[in-house]
């Protein structure tokens, strides 16, 4: 699923803000008018700079309430309706953003800020960063609580899990991913990163070979259900649950791992 390639910009040498990929974001100073191209970073700068976001996807469904310009989806966004609400900044993400969208935006003069995250450390690295050089804020409280939730070591044993993103064709969590880093943070065996890096491609038939204590079928980005998903991987174990909380980065982990040792306990 990753879309931007590794930074290959000299920015950090310049002096200037650089991005998770090294590219350097010009700024006349704090930016007031942000758009965010990533569902988890929107409810994140919501939550840590109110007022600031002007423009979001059609994804980004949190805080429930956001009041802000719908720009289409974050692998489509309606980059002239972007432009014309003038922001200061873009925020996005390598993993959930096009390449090609990113250089039209820095073509067009708009500054834009590329997070890379595939695990929960480099989360919470990436989002300090962007708080305290990109808007020149003080460390929000969720994130010292999130980092806080996820010091401890795991608790309970282990379950072997698979955890399907995608239906017709069938995409696991592998390993090389946020998710994966999350499964193992809690002492589980995340099978999926056998299978493959990424979100390997694979089949009900596979799943079951697997031979896992349980499916974790998230509601998104595929809304898997009581009724789509279990009926296929019949007579393993399937647990639904909020995908917010596996691929979610910013307030959403602070209550992740509380759902997931939830899930766990079920699953036993």
């Amino acid at each position: 699923m990753r879309q931007l390639g590794d930074g290959d910009s000299d920015g950090a040498e310049t002096g200037q803000s650089v991005d998770d990929l090294g590219h350097p974001v010009p700024l006349a100073g704090r930016p007031h008018r942000v758009i965010s191209l990533v569902p988890s970073l929107s409810e994140a700068i919501a939550a840590t700079v109110p007022g600031a976001l002007v423009g979001v996807t059609d994804w980004c469904t949190h805080p429930p309430d956001l009041q802000a310009v719908r720009i289409r989806g974050t692998k489509n966004p309606d980059l002239a309706r972007i432009c014309v609400l003038e922001p200061d900044l873009v925020v996005a993400n390598q993993e959930e953003n096009r390449k090609l969208d990113v250089e039209r935006l820095r073509a067009a003069g708009v500054p834009v800020w590329v997070t890379r995250i595939d695990g929960i450390d480099e989360a919470l690295i990436s989002m300090e960063r962007l708080f305290g050089e990109a808007f020149g804020v003080p460390t929000p409280a969720w994130l010292s609580r999130a980092k806080e939730v996820w010091a401890s070591a795991p608790r309970g044993p282990s379950l072997r899990v698979v955890v399907p993103v995608w239906r017709d064709p069938w995409l696991i969590v592998g390993s090389d991913t946020y998710g994966h880093d999350l499964i193992e943070r809690l002492g589980w065996v995340n099978l999926g990163g056998l299978v493959g890096r990424r979100y390997p491609r694979t089949t009900a038939e596979e799943i079951l070979a697997l031979e896992p204590d349980v499916v974790l079928l998230p509601d998104e980005p595929y809304p898997f259900s009581a009724s789509d998903g279990p009926e296929a991987l019949a007579p393993l174990r399937c647990l639904p649950f909020p995908g917010r909380s596996l691929s979610w980065y910013g307030p959403a982990m602070v209550e992740a791992r509380g759902v997931l040792e939830g899930l766990g306990r079920e699953a036993r």
